[in-house]
């Protein structure tokens, strides 16, 4: 039986949608669905929601600090994270990794990293918008449950998929984006580093490392003023 008979026979009033959600897109995910990440980890791990569901290995919800203040949103899961279950594994999650630690952050103390698609697309090809719109409502519960300060972007995918900017990646790096009454900001993908290793003056990498500083700077002065 389809969800849409389920939910002609069931009102919305005598009939709990959420369990229906990893088996529909068209189920809504308000806000406040889920109580903890375990719960919406759950659903991922059994959605149905696009057709990418159904080529996965596991899942990829996301890894770090669960209260972490700052955020990093990638595209979707390669064959890396696809085999592990964890986001930013692979060559670009190491050198991620390495940029964070460059400027003394840590997945285990500041920051909390996930994707706007939780599930590998087909030879790592860019997600569709059908796709990216079934797996949307996931990330703004993440984002609500980690409630970071700061939420950095990586690649253009990431940025139009939350925010909806659709200028690119190379334009609009290092600059902050209020959205929804918190700081973005868009950053080159590690992945993009990876191709282009030059770490001259004006080169990706270089230009990297002026938003990773600015990122810490900000940080910093958001602990401050809370304190």
């Amino acid at each position: 039986m389809s969800s849409d008979i389920q939910l002609s026979l069931f009102g919305e009033s005598n009939f709990d949608q959420k369990e229906l959600i990893p088996t529909d897109a068209k189920i809504p995910i308000s806000s406040g669905t889920y109580a903890n990440m375990t719960e919406l980890a759950q659903h991922c791990n059994q959605c149905q929601r696009c057709e990418l569901g159904q080529t996965r290995t596991h899942a990829v919800v996301g890894r770090g600090n669960l209260k972490a203040p700052i955020m990093i949103i990638g595209e979707a899961p390669g064959q890396s994270e696809d085999e592990t279950g964890l986001p930013f594994v692979g060559r670009s999650g190491q050198l991620l990794e390495k940029i964070l630690e460059s400027v003394n952050l840590t997945t285990e103390h500041d920051v909390y990293i996930g994707n706007i698609n939780k599930c590998r697309p087909p030879n790592n090809r860019v997600p569709t918008p059908n796709e990216m719109a079934a797996c949307i409502p996931y990330l703004l519960e993440q984002i609500r449950l980690v409630d970071p300060k700061i939420i950095l972007l990586t690649g253009a995918t990431a940025v139009k998929g939350l925010t909806g900017e659709k200028a690119g990646i190379t334009k609009i790096r290092g600059q902050w984006i209020e959205w929804q009454g918190r700081l973005c900001m868009p950053i080159f993908h590690p992945s993009y580093l990876l191709r282009n290793p030059s770490k001259e003056k004006g080169s990706p990498k270089w230009l990297m490392w002026q938003d990773i500083q600015t990122v810490r700077a900000k940080y910093d002065e958001i602990r401050q003023n809370i304190s």
